[in-house]
């Protein structure tokens, strides 16, 4: 960490590579950051309408500062505004401003903002510069990292999109303090998430310390930066998800299947939310399967539950699918390869492992069990 409390991490890929920008007050250097690495670019400022309440003016002036000229492009807040509608309003409003492929698509909002956006720069002109000022912690910690973009479609989440590297990402912390405490909460479940992956030490400085991680401060800046730096490890080694990258879904298989059953219906669950309950359904599978002890699966619940995250299909208010229903939504995922279902499963907190050819069957049994639990 730097003198400012600025903590850098660097994703290694080459010539794509770029800096994560980590700490308090980085919106307000951002055009300064941008400038440093494209200069004499003109920017679209992509964000919604809760967001430009709150955080527009302050990226604006920062640009301004800096000679950049910015362009907002509003959009209404919420998990369907991944769609192709918006889409291609982005791109229009991209070309409307006779912005070339050399300025950049800035995008200043949470995961949504941020897919969304960056889709829009990869497809527009064949490929515009593309930054991330990512506001909400889920953000911050996975999405606005790696390049992964997308919209949503009526048969699953994130099925079209490309892989589009930012420039740079610009992760102010102080944004946080503007999330709603559920939204905050959301986002932690992907901070855990790493140390369930291969960081057991994390997960164990998480159940001490998570409150000071929601207080703000220290521990929440070594929190992001933490998760970056394991997320930045895995995207070096595996930019196109063709190995170990997929570790990344841990518990993702199971709540994009439960999502797709809410129809992204953020009031009833958002996708941290479904991250949760589907990391304690992988663990609890992995047990079933006699992978793992039950006891880490019951470790994994009660740090979900201290934190006030949802656990099992039960938490999810509303109607749900029977088990065939879920099986059928988790069919359609991107972690599916010519019919055979992956999930990412457990020997133990921080000893996950990508499981393929797991049997359907398995998959509807434990359903079955979880639905009437």
């Amino acid at each position: 960490m730097t003198a400012e409390g600025i903590e850098t991490v660097k994703v290694a890929l080459g010539e794509r590579g770029y800096d994560i920008l980590i700490g308090s007050g980085i919106l307000d250097r951002a055009g300064a950051e941008i400038a440093a690495r494209l200069p004499g670019v003109r920017a679209a400022i992509v964000t919604d309408e809760n967001l430009a309440g709150h955080h527009l003016t302050r990226l604006t002036a920062s640009l301004d500062k800096a000679g950049i000229k910015g362009t907002p492009i509003v959009l209404p807040p919420g998990e369907k505004t991944k769609s192709f509608s918006a889409l291609q309003e982005v791109v229009d409003k991209v070309l409307e401003a006779r912005l070339e492929r050399g300025d950049v698509v800035v995008a200043l909002g949470g995961g949504v903002i941020g897919d969304l956006s960056g889709f829009a720069a990869g497809i527009v002109r064949r490929g515009m510069n593309f930054v991330q000022a990512p506001t909400s912690l889920l953000a911050q910690v996975d999405s606005s990292v790696g390049g992964k973009t997308g919209i949503n479609t009526a048969r699953g989440k994130n099925l079209v999109g490309v892989f589009m590297q930012p420039k740079l990402v610009l992760a102010d912390t102080d944004v946080l303090d503007t999330l709603p405490e559920r939204e905050f909460r959301a986002g932690y479940a992907e901070v855990a998430k790493y140390g369930l992956i291969d960081r057991p030490e994390f997960f164990a400085y998480l159940e001490n310390n998570w409150r000071q991680v929601f207080a703000g401060g220290p521990a929440r800046t070594y929190a992001i930066a933490e998760s970056c730096r394991a997320k930045a490890d895995v995207v070096a080694r595996d930019e196109f998800e063709t190995g170990d990258r997929a570790l990344l879904n841990l518990g993702h298989t199971f709540g994009h299947a439960l999502e797709a059953a809410t129809h992204y219906d953020g009031a009833r669950l958002v996708h941290g939310e479904g991250v949760a309950i589907g990391m304690a359904l992988a663990h609890r599978f992995s047990a079933r399967m006699n992978l793992s002890s039950p006891d880490d699966a019951a470790r994994v619940e009660a740090h979900l539950k201290a934190v006030g995250l949802p656990w099992r299909i039960s938490g999810i208010p509303g109607d749900l699918p029977d088990a065939d229903g879920l099986l059928g939504y988790i069919a359609q995922d991107k972690k599916v390869t010519r019919g055979a279902l992956t999930f990412i499963l457990t020997h133990g907190v921080g000893k996950s492992f990508i499981a393929k050819d797991v049997p359907a069957s398995e998959v509807l049994s434990f359903l079955k069990e979880q639905l009437g639990g």
